[in-house]
């Protein structure tokens, strides 16, 4: 039997490396003699770097960056020749702030400008960034100011609250200093940056943003994008991590699918050709996995291949008829296999468990 292993992260509880180790040693347990190919992915949020660092030739370099809320936080670049990899949850994270500390309107992206100077310091003209897993809402601006762009009346460093009172911004310093730097935004998200499918309204809640507070965070925004260039804040992706597409839009970057990204990179079409079954899995398998998630990458390689496509979650939230859709023949939740629980006490122990489980109905 030959079986592909390619889970995203178990959010809170497993890296995807994690987690696709411990399906293996599960279903080897069942099947010792499988021939086993191991590919963790990621869509561009928490992991990605961890993942590429796997598989892209390079080094990494270690760099201590402003976290959401001020904070200094330890961050890395993944270096590859003239290519540089950033992960930008790293340094504004909605994982890096305590559930009952966060303040999403004082969160700042200064940190992933950063990171970004930090890459180009270190010989990058390339530079590719994964989105999502952000506990910022600041359209990019805090990004923005870490690399030289500024302000009149207001600041760009201070959240979304600070852009309520700007009265001019000036871009140029930013773009000058980034001239002849290629940007490439990884990213699934196609929200724009405004109004109801706008990051605040559509993402704010997730960050600990009440929903009384969206009007006006969606109008601090709107403010900030009619100083800076409204036209882009209406493109695809604008919305992306809090508006850090936005940001990174203005800086003319070339948006890419972050789960389409990380599959070439690991070269997941090739390894899903030749196996006869594809597994994989993420913390909650609901209808979000539906959109350019990992779940839904993997499966449509999967289908491509003409291989069937099994996940292992920790909840499926889902329907059979659903999950087919997407190109999932069967889904097994931890939870129900195990109990709550234990699948958060000994979650490594709780997937290999299930996937021990899954390897006798699959495996030949």
């Amino acid at each position: 039997m030959r079986v592909l292993i390619a889970p995203d992260k178990f959010a809170g509880t497993l890296t995807a490396v994690e987690a696709a180790a411990a399906i293996e040693e599960g279903w080897r347990r069942r099947d010792p003699d499988a021939e086993v190919l191991v590919a963790p992915m990621a869509d561009g949020g928490p992991g990605f770097i961890d993942v590429l660092s796997a598989v892209v030739d390079g080094t990494l370099l270690s760099v201590t960056v402003r976290g959401p809320l001020g904070e200094d936080t330890p961050a890395t670049v993944l270096l590859a020749g003239e290519t540089a990899y950033v992960e930008t949850a790293q340094a504004c994270g909605l994982h890096l702030v305590e559930p009952e500390q966060r303040r999403p309107e004082d969160a700042t992206t200064y940190g992933v400008g950063q990171l970004i100077a930090a890459a180009v310091d270190a010989g990058a003209k390339r530079i590719i960034l994964g989105l999502g897993g952000s506990g910022t809402n600041d359209a990019g601006a805090g990004l923005l100011a870490a690399l030289g762009a500024t302000a009149a009346g207001g600041s760009l460093d201070a959240g979304a609250a600070g852009l309520a009172a700007l009265t001019e911004v000036d871009l140029e310093p930013a773009r000058t200093r980034m001239a002849g730097i290629e940007f490439v935004a990884a990213s699934d998200v196609e929200n724009p940056m405004l109004g109801l499918r706008g990051a605040t309204n559509v993402f704010g809640k997730q960050k600990g943003l009440a929903d009384e507070r969206k009007p006006e965070v969606d109008g601090w925004l709107t403010h900030f994008a009619e100083l800076a260039d409204r036209k882009t804040a209406d493109q695809n992706g604008a919305g992306a991590a809090g508006g850090l597409g936005y940001a990174l839009l203005l800086l003319g970057a070339e948006r890419v699918s972050g789960i389409d990204l990380v599959a070439e990179l690991t070269g997941l079409k090739e390894k899903a050709s030749r196996v006869d079954l594809v597994l994989s899995g993420e913390g909650a398998f609901d209808f979000q996995s539906r959109d350019g998630k990992v779940i839904a990458g993997v499966a449509k390689v999967a289908n491509d291949a003409m291989r069937p496509c099994v996940v292992l979650a920790g909840k499926v939230l889902i329907g059979s008829r659903e999950m087919r859709t997407m190109g999932v023949e069967s889904a097994y939740s931890l939870v129900d296999a195990v109990g709550e629980a234990q699948a958060f006490a000994d979650p490594h122990g709780s997937l290999a468990a299930v996937a021990e489980r899954v390897a006798k109905t699959w495996a030949r």
